[in-house]
């Protein structure tokens, strides 16, 4: 039987680990690790991060590359970083080197600390009105054919041509990253060469840490092992919150307590120790939740970094579960 991280209805990445603070002895181990527990689990690829403090997400995706046999790296793209015609470049010399799909995802903002040192005072909506220019000249570029040439508000190119040409079986697959209105709008022009459901809709996702064993009991004692209250770190996120003008990061932040038994966890967020939220669980209420994202249309999940491979297998059971229910669900809404 085929995981179900690879079914053909959805995308699971997980997330490379983070090289702030990491031990530079040990972190290229690290991160093959990962990818690997990554690809052996069936995960379709890897999340890494970009932001003034991390190593060069190209870099890592190349050491990940090199180092598992179909993993995609989903590389966080951010236009202040680089012309958007070296990011064309980096995915066709990748795609020409490797035979090996990847995946974007493009970030129009950060830590406003970074931007600030960048001198990027683009106002946050406008921000996206360029990540939309960046990501059609990227688009444009990877599809071939004759010279792109491009005039808009943030970028303009003339005859621009793309060598080596990328093959059609490895055109990158394309996330906008944010909630606020101006990132759904951008989501609608950057899917343009992408794969677009029969409804027109884009399609949607998340992201989501999972601690799941086969009971509640076992699953939360995991959870609070892992990540314990952190008087410190709860300090860091009230600064982190402050100096982001993410419209998705301040939402999280100001959520509440949501239940003791509630699977929907933020203690990890609220601790700096992660970027989103956590669902714990047995493998059935687990699999409850990603059912329901399930039938209101999710189709990508972007886990948190794993600690482990059966970590990763304990995700792919509430995963099972998920899919088994979802499709129950659908039939009973159907008939």
């Amino acid at each position: 039987m085929h995981s179900p991280l690879v079914a053909a209805s959805i995308e699971v990445f997980s997330t490379c680990p983070p090289s702030s603070g990491a031990d530079r002895r040990t972190y290229l181990a690290d991160v093959a690790a990962v990818a690997r527990w990554s690809e052996a689990a069936g995960c379709r690829g890897i999340l890494v991060y970009a932001d003034n403090s991390q190593l060069d997400p190209w870099l890592v995706s190349h050491a990940i590359v090199q180092r598992t046999t179909s993993l995609s790296p989903l590389v966080a793209v951010q236009p202040v970083y680089m012309h958007p015609y070296s990011v064309a470049k980096m995915v066709t010399s990748i795609a020409h080197l490797y035979r090996r799909r990847i995946y974007l995802n493009m970030v129009a903002g950060g830590f406003k600390n970074d931007l600030t040192a960048l001198h990027d005072t683009t106002p946050h909506d406008r921000r996206y009105d360029r990540l939309v220019e960046y990501t059609t000249i990227i688009q444009r570029l990877l599809a071939g054919g004759s010279p792109v040439s491009y005039e808009g508000d943030f970028y303009e190119v003339a005859g621009l041509k793309l060598s080596p040409p990328l093959g059609g079986d490895l055109v990158p697959g394309i996330f906008v990253s944010g909630s606020s209105e101006a990132a759904l709008a951008a989501a609608m022009p950057a899917n343009e060469y992408g794969a677009t459901p029969a409804n027109g809709v884009v399609n949607a996702g998340i992201r989501v840490g999972i601690i799941s064993r086969d009971h509640d009991d076992e699953a939360w004692a995991v959870a609070l092992a892992r990540f314990p209250e952190d008087r410190k770190g709860q300090l860091t996120r009230q600064l982190a919150t402050k100096v982001s003008d993410s419209v998705w990061h301040k939402q999280l932040s100001h959520l509440g307590d949501l239940g003791e038994r509630s699977p929907y966890w933020l203690v990890p967020f609220q601790n700096y120790k992660t970027m989103c939220p956590y669902l714990v669980g047995s493998h059935e209420r687990v699999g409850e939740e990603l059912a329901a994202y399930l039938v209101v249309g999710y189709r990508t999940f972007i886990l948190d970094v794993p600690v482990s491979l059966a970590d990763l297998q304990h995700t792919t059971l509430a995963f099972q579960r998920a899919l088994e229910m979802s499709k129950c669900q659908s039939y009973s809404t159907s008939g």
